[in-house]
């Protein structure tokens, strides 16, 4: 049985591709001892620099051979003139070098026309397989490497715009977190240096205010204090009988004239302790949760975080108005606001508060 395989081997083996191979191995390898061994010296390099030196260049020099060889075959089976005459030329070139290396720095110039018997036998193997055929079969060869040519082509070019196309998906989305990042800090340091200067404008106000208190106040207070009187002056009747608008033949106008009660300013005694007096608050007992609230009004709890209708938000700022006697302030009502986590613009807080104390005032 094992003997009918090895027949059948033997017949099936090319005995020409088989010498043409050891052939080209054989001039590989003779070119890239001789010039590797030797070329360091040449170039003036010694020891281990000039080895490694003479071996690189003989190993491109081998590669740029078996290559130019390679590359005449395909030029052939595609019919190209251009390319057949360019490779051809190129091993010829390399073959003729070869050729010469071996005869002057070889140890044994018989093997310098290796490199020539192993471009024969191509050549030869070449001939064959693609001139000695018919025009059609030649042609219809020359088509088919062309398209398996092309069809690499297309698959290696799919291949980069893929890579591409993946590549640019990638920076186009880094780029778009990047924008959205520069956006928000950039409305984030907007916002914070606006909020800085409307802290300190309020400051400003809250110290004019201060000192307008401390240095008028009192006479403010008087001044509210006093009763304006309006008093009219009747005309006063002459000793003869007449009034004071005919004395003289002349008309005289009788004017209203307001007169202001003079006022005594109570004397004030400032504190000497200078302390001020602030009613004290506390929480109202089985005060409305804000979930009784929410209920009342027929809305949605309002959740701490969330972006919040006017009526939740006047549930909110109105429970936290009432939850403790005397009511909350503007301002103690805004501080609960925020540490409760409730979110809202200033504007829609002072809006909505305002009409809180608004429908108040009715009331009352």
């Amino acid at each position: 049985m094992s003997g009918n395989r090895l027949t059948r081997w033997v017949r099936r083996l090319d005995v020409f591709a088989v010498i043409e191979k050891l052939l080209t191995l054989a001039a590989l390898v003779l070119v890239a001892v001789t010039v590797g061994g030797q070329l360091g010296q040449i170039l003036g390099l010694h020891g281990t620099v000039g080895l490694l030196a003479g071996w690189s260049i003989a190993v491109v020099y081998d590669a740029l051979w078996i290559g130019a060889l390679r590359m005449s075959e395909v030029a052939i089976r595609q019919r190209s003139t251009v390319g057949i005459a360019v490779m051809l030329g190129l091993s010829v070139v390399a073959v003729g070098t070869s050729t010469a290396t071996l005869l002057i720095l070889g140890h044994a110039q018989v093997f310098a026309f290796v490199p020539v018997a192993a471009a024969l036998f191509m050549g030869l193997r070449l001939f064959a397989g693609n001139v000695l055929a018919d025009a059609d079969t030649a042609a219809a060869i020359a088509e088919q490497s062309a398209a398996d040519r092309n069809a690499r082509a297309l698959a290696a070019a799919d291949a980069r715009h893929l890579r591409a196309e993946a590549t640019t998906d990638v920076v186009t989305e880094t780029a778009g977190h990047l924008a959205e990042a520069e956006r928000q800090m950039a409305r984030a340091d907007v916002l914070t240096r606006a909020q800085a200067q409307i802290n300190k404008a309020r400051a400003k106000a809250e110290e004019r205010l201060a000192s307008s208190e401390k240095e008028h106040g009192t006479a403010a207070l008087a001044f509210a204090e006093r009763d304006l009187v309006l008093a009219v002056s009747r005309p006063v009747v002459t000793a003869g009988g007449h009034v004071a608008a005919e004395l003289d033949g002349h008309t005289v106008v009788t004017q209203a004239k307001p007169e202001i009660e003079p006022v005594t300013i109570p004397p004030v005694t400032a504190d000497e302790t200078d302390t001020v007096t602030v009613p004290v608050q506390a929480p109202v007992e089985d005060g409305m949760t804000l979930q009784d609230l929410a209920d009342i009004k027929g809305i949605e709890l309002p959740e701490p975080g969330a972006t919040l209708s006017d009526d939740q938000l006047e549930v909110v700022l109105r429970w936290l108005r009432y939850a403790m006697e005397p009511p909350r302030s503007y301002r103690q009502a805004q501080a609960e606001f925020r540490a409760h986590g409730f979110r809202a613009r200033e504007e829609r807080v002072r809006r909505i508060w305002g009409e809180i104390e608004t429908n108040e005032a009715k009331v009352h």
